[in-house]
């Protein structure tokens, strides 16, 4: 019989404030669809949000586990999750800040090997410090997506990570152009953009995404692509987070052409 092994995404940037947590919450709505058994880890330790964006209550965090591991307590990853839907479990970010720097990398890698066996997709929501913790759950990745928007901060740190993946010989990333974020006027066109990191803009999600009342969501706790009102919408932004889903659980195009909606 063969032995289930999910597979692990890590959702990062090069700063914040670019759509990341709304980028996984909405992924992991059309694996939801897709009716795959996803987990969704919040690895932004000092600043995770995507428990309170789901508004679910955590009892337990990624720290509980952790040390649990550690200390030979660690019973099974249902007991530490909580589920958001039949088919969306969260394990949240510590509620201590103080919690977060007790978490160790090496039980990050036996988490995620856990995980793998009991789930079909492991969505890892990252921070941008490049830290031990980080880099261990980007080595054992699947599929690295970067959100970013097209501010020169964002080019020029998106530039120096494909620098050093091609330097490894590295090409399982991929770049997701948020223009949705805060609808931010072009200050770069995509065209020179790509020409200054010298890489593809692999998915874009487009201007028209943008939603004044994006906070009346979250307060809800819903997820914008399993919501029927956003889905009847914003068709061709469905669209772009359908290929995300489908190269993930290997239906779609895996070459990293470039997915647009315009």
């Amino acid at each position: 019989m063969a032995i289930k092994r999910g597979k692990i995404v890590a959702i990062t940037s090069v700063k914040g404030g670019v759509g990341k947590t709304t980028t996984v919450l909405n992924i992991a709505g059309i694996l939801s669809l897709n009716k795959k058994k996803t987990l969704i880890i919040d690895a932004d330790l000092y600043n995770g949000g995507v428990a309170v964006s789901l508004d679910v209550e955590c009892d337990k965090d990624i720290y509980t586990l952790t040390d649990d591991l550690a200390n030979s307590r660690f019973d099974y990853i249902e007991s530490y999750v909580k589920s958001y839907n039949k088919h969306i479990d969260v394990l949240a970010a510590p509620k201590d800040p103080r919690d977060a720097s007790k978490v160790q990398s090496k039980y990050l890698q036996v988490l995620l090997s856990k995980a793998r066996m009991r789930y079909d997709v492991i969505l890892v929501d990252l921070n941008h410090i490049m830290d031990s913790n980080n880099l261990t759950i980007l080595d054992m990745a699947d599929y690295i997506y970067y959100c970013v928007t097209n501010d020169i901060v964002d080019i020029k740190g998106i530039k120096t990570m494909i620098s050093i993946y091609k330097d490894m010989n590295k090409d399982n990333y991929r770049i997701i152009l948020n223009e949705s974020k805060d609808k931010l006027k072009e200050l770069v066109s995509k065209s020179d953009m790509k020409n200054i990191i010298k890489g593809e803009i692999n998915y874009i999600i487009p201007s028209s995404f943008f939603l004044k009342d994006i906070n009346a969501y979250t307060l809800k706790g819903v997820i914008l692509t399993l919501d029927k009102g956003i889905q009847a919408r914003h068709k061709k932004t469905m669209e772009v987070f359908e290929n995300i889903a489908s190269e993930i659980i290997d239906e779609g195009d895996k070459d990293g052409k470039e997915k647009t909606s315009k």
